[in-house]
């Protein structure tokens, strides 16, 4: 019987498909029908160029053109156009109403091109289309509210910028798919379209704006397997008949403000594979139901407010795969039951409160290949037994207090599918092995800073053949830089900065390909795993990497004891975005080559012993967004042309003989020689100096008694403001002082001040009196002015030391 069975279905299909090859062929032979004829030459009318494999067609048997397909009609006078489909095809233009005509059409499917503007509503009255798919376009406008498609099945105009509410159009009793994501939509979500819809299987209303309480209504769509409300303005808490769903498998609600506890519904959802909650305010415990949700494979729930202990439940999931619970308030110790987790391949438990050791049991987990438990209040060392994970491609045990980093590493480096090790803020004061470590075959980030590790660059890093991204930064690692960089072919991260390196810097440093062409197009095992770069403590906040190969190419040696000139060869680094050597020794001039790094964004070179001009040649790095020379000793004018008029006066200062706009104006030299005075006239011009200034003095003395004696309190007081104003200068910013004998009244800001006597650069000192130091200056609108700085509160301004920087990249 079987056999018979199977040859039965074998004689079935050979002709089912037989059939289905003769319907092409006589879609092929049809001859096009007038109307549809007319249709299509319309269609292609709005387009800014033709459609492919259309240009050779001949007038009448566009039933042979690519994306058409017909069927045979009766009485129609040829063949008439059923299907168009011409996704991804590189379209662009406009869609006219003539596209319409097709009365016939069952799929139009135009998604993935560039066509734009509100497609025309009479497309959404073709009573006989089942298959409408405009996805990822750049339509707009809204769906017309009259729109009635009666035989649609399948519903997709995501990833365009439709506007106004969520379409109510569709009354069809097949509709199976309801795709709207990546739209401007807004309002409150409808969940009428599981009453007009029951049969439902797949609604995505994810990526709009929506906002307003997730409401009740979505259990009438009980044959729904897919609910994505994700990246929406939704609040409150789930409606409890959600979790009547028996047929869902994918639940996606994250980047929400959801904010309600986590109902135990939840655990009604026994067919669920994928659930998503990431990035709402979700509070309370996790509730301990996963017993019945035996097929979930991926659960993420980072960023939320959970607390509590992981409930047993989740610990003992035979299918998951993925757990991503990062960025909680979860405590207590992790006690994975890697015997029934057989399946766990990704472990994100970073940024809680768990403690205790790093537990043996977790090294059963033999499947893993991926584990974040950074910023955790664990400690210890790391276990031998971890070199039971041969599969792991990913780490990072980040500020968890670990000690013995030659153990840590000597046990690490035997992981032959290791690609990301984040090591930052641990071992902390411990020598970095020289020794007894041979090298990672796989390696590609290598993130330890912050360690305070002593010792110095180890050799056996130029083992690392694949090394893309190195940070060795916040330690104290001494000794110079190596000459072996040059090997690492991959590497286009660099940084070495807030450490105790001496010497020159290499030449090899020139030569690394990863910064003369990032041509780096690898798979990056890092992506379910955020980085955060933050150069130091005064940035706002960190830059967040979903992959390290985002990472801006970089050369950070600042913060060190490097002596020596800058490398003008630096100019063969064409894709280096980021060159930080500041706060070194460095000394001779700025090379103008480096106007050649055609992509650098960020050039520091602060705080040196840097000489000569700032090479006018600089202002053609059209992507120059961050520049400093601050605290050299540069002479002669700033550039003005290019982004160097957008740099403030900060990435200048500490250079006494710079001017220009962002300082004193640059002196023009006269071409003809002073006068000079005959020597038998020079003690008479003396001597009717002399005069004349004693009695100018006695002049002054005389009205300085009076105007002290009348305006005593108000010179008492623009004293204290400018006092006051002097010593909260760093947070005051545009605090107003008041000038004596100002009479018109004009208001003088702390910023004028300093740029007229250029920080109160001893340049400009004029006299001291009995309150303090007087210096010259010019103010903004052309007066010169004497201003006297208070000895009271004498300070350097200009020697505000900076904030020391934690992890880097963590």
């Amino acid at each position: 019987m079987l056999e018979v069975g199977m040859g039965g279905f074998w004689v079935f299909f050979i002709f089912v498909l037989f059939c289905s090859q003769a319907e092409v062929l006589n879609s092929q032979n049809l001859s096009c029908n007038s109307k549809d004829l007319n249709a299509l030459e319309g269609f292609l009318k709005g387009l800014d160029s033709g459609v492919g494999g259309w240009g050779n067609a001949s007038s009448d048997d566009c039933c042979s053109w690519v994306g058409v397909s017909c069927e045979l009609s009766s009485g129609s006078g040829g063949g008439r156009v059923v299907g168009l489909s011409l996704g991804n095809g590189s379209l662009k233009g406009v869609v006219l109403k003539e596209l319409a005509g097709l009365d016939q059409l069952k799929v139009l499917n135009l998604s993935r091109n560039s066509l734009r503007g509100a497609p025309p509503s009479e497309l959404f009255s073709l009573q006989r289309l089942e298959v409408l798919d405009l996805s990822y376009n750049g339509f707009s406008g809204s769906i017309p509210v009259d729109a009635d498609l009666p035989s649609i099945r399948v519903f997709n105009i995501s990833g365009n910028s439709f506007t106004g509410k969520q379409p109510l159009l569709v009354r069809s009793t097949n509709l199976t798919h309801f795709i709207i994501s990546y739209n401007l939509l807004s309002g409150y979500v409808d969940t009428s379209i599981c009453s007009n819809s029951s049969q439902i299987q797949v609604l995505q209303l994810s990526m709009n704006t929506f906002d307003g309480n997730v409401p009740a209504g979505f259990g009438n769509c009980s044959y729904l397997n897919v609910l994505s409300l994700d990246s929406n303005y939704l609040i409150g808490a789930l409606p409890e008949d959600l979790f009547r769903l028996s047929r869902l498998t994918q639940l996606f609600l994250q980047d929400n403000r959801l904010s309600s506890p986590l109902s135990q519904g939840i655990g009604n959802l026994s067919k669920l594979v994928y659930l998503d909650l990431s990035n709402n305010g979700i509070r309370g415990t996790i509730p301990n139901v996963f017993s019945n949700l035996r097929n979930l494979q991926h659960l993420a729930a980072s960023s939320n407010t959970f607390n509590g202990g992981l409930p047993p439940s989740l610990l003992n999931l035979p299918e998951l795969q993925m757990l991503n619970l990062r960025n909680n308030s979860l405590e207590g110790e992790i006690n994975l039951n890697c015997t029934a987790m057989t399946n766990l391949s990704s472990l994100d438990l970073g940024s809680n409160q768990f403690s205790g050791s790093i537990l043996e049991n977790l090294s059963s987990c033999r499947t893993l290949k991926s584990i974040n438990l950074a910023r955790n209040s664990l400690n210890g060392e790391i276990p031998y037994s971890f070199i039971n994970l041969q599969d792991l491609s990913y780490l990072s045990l980040s500020n968890c207090s670990l000690h013995n980093i030659s153990a840590a590493l000597r046990i690490l480096e035997q992981f032959k599918n290791l690609t990301t090790l984040v090591l930052t803020s641990n071992f902390r004061g411990e020598e970095m092995p020289a020794e007894g470590v041979l090298g990672f075959q796989s390696l590609k980030v290598f993130v330890v800073p912050n360690c305070r590790l002593l010792g110095s660059i180890p050799a056996w890093l130029q083992h690392c053949s694949k090394l893309q991204v190195l940070d060795l930064s916040w330690n104290r690692l001494g000794g110079s830089i190596p000459p072996w960089f040059s090997s690492l072919d991959s590497l286009f991260f660099l940084d070495l900065s807030n450490n105790s390196l001496t010497g020159e810097i290499p030449r090899s440093l020139i030569e690394l390909k990863g910064l003369i062409s990032h041509s780096i197009l690898q798979e990056d095992s890092s992506s379910n795993f955020p980085f955060f770069f933050k150069r130091n403590q005064s940035s706002t906040s960190p830059l967040q990497y979903n992959q390290f190969t985002s990472f801006p190419p970089t050369l950070d040696l600042s913060n060190n004891n490097l002596t020596g000139p800058i490398l003008p060869e630096f100019e063969n680094l064409k894709d280096l975005h980021v060159l930080d050597l500041s706060r070194n020794n460095l000394s001779g001039t700025i090379p103008s080559e480096l106007s050649r790094m055609a992509s650098l964004e960020v050039l520091d070179l602060s705080y040196n012993d840097l000489s000569g001009n700032i090479p006018a040649s600089l202002t053609n790095l059209s992507f120059l967004s961050s520049f400093s020379v601050a605290h050299n000793h540069l002479s002669g004018p700033i550039p003005v042309e290019g982004q160097f008029s957008t740099f403030p006066n900060s990435s200048f200062e500490g250079n006494i003989d710079l001017c220009g706009d962002h300082f004193a104006h640059c002196s023009v030299q006269k071409t003809s020689q002073p006068r000079k005075i005959p020597r038998k006239n020079r003690r008479t011009v003396i001597g009717i100096a002399v005069g004349i200034g004693l009695g100018t003095a006695s002049l002054l003395s005389l009205v300085f008694v009076f105007l002290l004696r009348t305006n005593v309190r108000r010179q008492h007081n623009a004293e204290i403001e400018v006092e006051d104003a002097e010593k909260h200068i760093e947070f005051s910013g545009s605090r107003l002082v008041l000038l004596f004998q100002n009479k018109e009244q004009k208001e003088i800001t702390i910023d004028d001040l300093l740029k007229s006597t250029n920080n109160f650069d001893q340049a400009n000192i004029i006299g001291c009196g009995g309150f303090g130091l007087v210096y010259k200056a010019s103010l903004p609108d052309g007066r010169k002015v004497a201003i006297k700085r208070l000895t009271a509160q004498e300070s350097d301004l200009t020697g505000v030391a900076m904030d020391a920087s934690e992890s880097p990249v963590s």
